[in-house]
């Protein structure tokens, strides 16, 4: 896993980086930071550009995003979903939602999903959509679909 000590200054100053921002992005609340980027960096084969206990950026495929711990959103609304009544985290926290990487080995990834002790929902199928695809839950719950095109005889 690529890390960044929580003491170590990140280049990027973060209002600069806000601004940077552009298209569309998604965040996701994860109960253990260290977790959440080791799954992201082993199955999901991202690059950690930086992270910390309380914040990360990842990127694979051209996409970026990022993650926040839980107790970062002490003061945000969204708390109160990903946290029962005892103020445990919510399991399986991003039902309903998928997140897709396009054009990467669905096959390595399942394989690398199972070696981690990933739950691979659905492992690879070529779909009638033109990809060949697998479903598999991060620790928090949050479901990844890694996917590629199918190529000629596949269909």
């Amino acid at each position: 896993m690529t890390s960044k000590s929580t003491k170590e200054p990140w280049s990027v100053d973060a209002p600069d980086f806000g601004k940077s921002l552009k298209g569309v992005g998604f965040n996701l609340l994860v109960a253990e930071m260290a977790r959440a980027v080791d799954f992201a960096n082993r199955v999901l084969g991202a690059e950690t550009r930086y992270w910390n206990e309380d914040f990360a950026v990842l990127s694979a495929n051209g996409a970026e995003w990022m993650l926040h711990a839980d107790h970062t959103y002490s003061n945000n609304p969204l708390l109160g979903f990903v946290r029962d009544e005892n103020g445990d985290p919510i399991e399986g926290r991003g039902i309903g939602a998928e997140f897709h990487l396009y054009n990467q080995d669905p096959d390595a990834a399942e394989q690398r999903a199972r070696d981690f002790g990933a739950i691979v929902l659905a492992g690879c199928l070529n779909k009638p959509h033109g990809l060949r695809e697998c479903y598999i839950l991060d620790p928090d719950g949050y479901c990844w679909v890694v996917s590629r095109p199918l190529v000629e005889g596949e269909e």
